[in-house]
């Protein structure tokens, strides 16, 4: 899929307008939760001994960028993400990593510039979201995902998710509505952005139905692993070896 068309999608002027208060904004809307969650997804990144990362929907980098520090040998990790701005704040981010490397590449998870069976891990923080909630190119966004993958190998998505407990969920929903939404759209001036932000989030899909979604997209062995009493999680899916 070309830029132009890329372009015209309605989540890529928002994520074009947000890059410089978007890593402060992150701290504060989840209290500093979010590192951890991305520790956690980094370390079954870690586990699994991997030659080629591929960070998908990179944004600024977060989550690319804590693979290269925790890891204890070079990797290389490829970070990859639509919009320009995004990636020019997390090169910036990068030139602090002592030596370790991240290779940033402009693209649409649509059309992945990358050989079949490239990676040992693909892995995506917080905008598998984005991908799979009432979206149109959501099959051929897994598709391409499952493609550069290798055989056995693990995609991870740390992503919001929906608590099982009536009295957490509530909760969560006047976090989103107020926390997330009100007081986000006031700090960082892009109201729309954070209004979709809590309303994709309030409406995602529970775990089981993402499970689901993964697997009839072809990839196998789901695993969830439920973070702040089910508000956020870990899940994980492997490339089928044959």
């Amino acid at each position: 899929m070309d830029r132009e068309a890329a372009a015209r999608r309605p989540l890529f002027r928002m994520f074009n307008d947000v890059p410089g208060r978007y890593d402060i904004m992150n701290r504060i809307l989840t209290l500093g939760q979010d590192e951890r969650w991305r520790k956690k997804a980094v370390k079954l990144c870690l586990d699994e001994d991997p030659e080629r990362v591929l960070d998908i929907c990179t944004g600024t980098a977060d989550l690319a960028l804590r693979i290269a520090k925790m890891a204890d040998k070079p990797i290389e990790i490829t970070a990859s993400d639509f919009s320009q701005p995004m990636l020019d704040v997390a090169a910036e981010k990068a030139q602090k990593l002592n030596g370790r490397k991240v290779d940033f590449v402009l693209a649409d998870t649509a059309d992945l510039p990358f050989e079949n069976n490239h990676f040992n891990v693909s892995t995506i923080g917080f905008a598998f979201r984005n991908l799979t909630y009432k979206n149109k190119f959501a099959g051929q966004y897994l598709s391409e995902i499952l493609r550069t993958l290798k055989p056995g190998g693990i995609f991870i998505i740390a992503e919001s998710s929906q608590p099982k407990n009536p009295i957490l969920k509530l909760g969560f929903r006047v976090y989103l509505k107020v926390w997330v939404q009100w007081l986000g759209g006031l700090l960082s001036g892009h109201s729309r952005a954070y209004r979709y932000l809590a309303v994709s989030a309030l409406n995602y899909y529970s775990p089981e139905e993402v499970g689901k979604l993964l697997e009839e997209n072809g990839f196998t062995g789901f695993q969830h692993i439920p973070m702040l009493g089910g508000s956020a999680a870990i899940y994980s899916v492997r490339k089928p070896r044959k």
